[in-house]
């Protein structure tokens, strides 16, 4: 007999979202916002003025004790006890085969405390994995607190001055990839300067019972900057601009961060063992021996939009690789691609690449990434 399904979890912010007239989506289990009106709109509000993203979806973990950061070395794929207090690192957990489960970021909030954020869709698996990788560090606590946080994220050229008029935290001291404790419109939060977005931008943490009280003096503060809600969709657009990479698309459990072209986060010269370690070291051996696929972009040369799963053939017609995620790019007015192709054919610049879209080979043209880059 089959279980009944599940019913999709929604944050403390949906009231807002409704009233608001969001279209709401089921996305890893929770009913949140994919957009509020135009996605175009709202993804370029974001590239040229400001947007306020619910992230409450994500996962946080919280590992305490005088032994966290030794957990967390042999856990994870990065130097986490190298890690400064106030400071966040990009990293990854993956499998014993080296196989990706997720792509991580790590805040060290102080001496022994340390919070992973994952992916929404595979939070539970990360916390399953490091409560277990973690079992043999006597004086290390690995805690959930999904539910001890709302995430909201204020991200654009626009939004340090909005974030300014309702703090009186450093901001202009607040490095990327860092955070610090402050106090946003009166509400206690953890103030980050991080972002999926490829603008400057900013994540805050706060108590859920403070969301919306957050959410509105937000809206309220970047009203006349031009700031709006914006949902998961144009985040996607976002991100592909970027040339960031998402999970179930670029990143996956059947390729290695060396696969993915990040070999840059597993850090060998850390002390002690780490999870999948022999295999990482044997896929980047072959990875500067005998390149494997690489991640690229694609440009199309034509209006239709290549999307994941669509191969990747040469002149001849070959398939030479596969589409990952592809979308309409709504700042440089062109369809747009990352794609996994054979070395051979991943060259900036390279002749005869294009996309079977519905049987017709379309035209594209390999760049490197990513394909936005703000200017600081």
């Amino acid at each position: 007999m089959s279980q009944p399904p599940t019913s999709p979890r929604h944050t403390a912010l949906d009231a807002s979202h409704r009233a608001l007239g969001a279209t709401m989506t089921d996305f890893a289990g929770w009913d949140m916002p994919l957009r509020y009106g135009s996605e175009r709109d709202e993804h370029t509000a974001v590239r040229t003025r400001a947007g306020l993203f619910d992230l409450s979806h994500m996962g946080e973990i919280t590992v305490t004790g005088p032994r966290a950061g030794e957990a967390l070395d042999h856990a994870l794929v990065g130097h986490l006890s190298a890690l400064a207090v106030g400071r966040a690192r990009y990293t990854m957990i993956c499998a014993p085969d080296g196989g990706i489960l997720d792509d991580l970021i790590v805040y060290r909030l102080a001496e022994q405390e340390f919070m992973i954020v994952a992916n929404a869709s595979n939070a539970q698996v990360v916390l399953d994995a490091v409560t277990e990788r973690a079992a043999g560090f006597a004086g290390a606590a690995v805690r959930d607190d999904r539910d001890a946080y709302a995430l909201l994220a204020v991200q654009g050229p626009e939004s340090p001055g909005i974030l300014k008029s309702v703090t009186d935290a450093d901001l202009d001291g607040l490095k990327y990839y860092a955070g610090l404790p402050g106090t946003v419109a009166g509400v206690p939060a953890l103030i980050a300067r991080t972002g999926y977005t490829g603008e400057d931008g900013f994540e805050l943490f706060v108590a859920p019972a403070d969301a919306e009280r957050l959410w509105q003096a937000l809206t309220e503060a970047g009203a006349g900057a031009g700031l709006v809600p914006c949902g998961l969709s144009c985040r996607d657009t976002l991100r592909l601009e970027a040339g960031m990479p998402l999970y179930g698309h670029e990143l996956t459990t059947a390729l290695t961060p060396f696969d993915a072209g990040l070999g840059r986060v597993v850090k060998f010269d850390k002390a002690g063992d780490f999870v999948g370690r022999a295999a990482l070291e044997a896929a980047a051996e072959k990875a500067a021996a005998t390149p494997p696929r690489k991640l690229v972009g694609l440009i199309a040369e034509g209006r239709r939009v290549p999307r994941a799963g669509y191969a990747v053939t040469d002149a001849s017609g070959a398939v030479v690789g596969e589409v990952t995620s592809g979308a309409p790019s709504p700042t440089l007015g062109v369809p747009l691609a990352m794609a996994y192709v054979d070395a051979a054919h991943a060259a900036p610049g390279t002749e005869g690449v294009a996309v079977d879209i519905r049987g017709t080979r379309e035209p594209h043209r390999v760049v490197a990434l990513p394909f936005y880059k703000r200017e600081r």
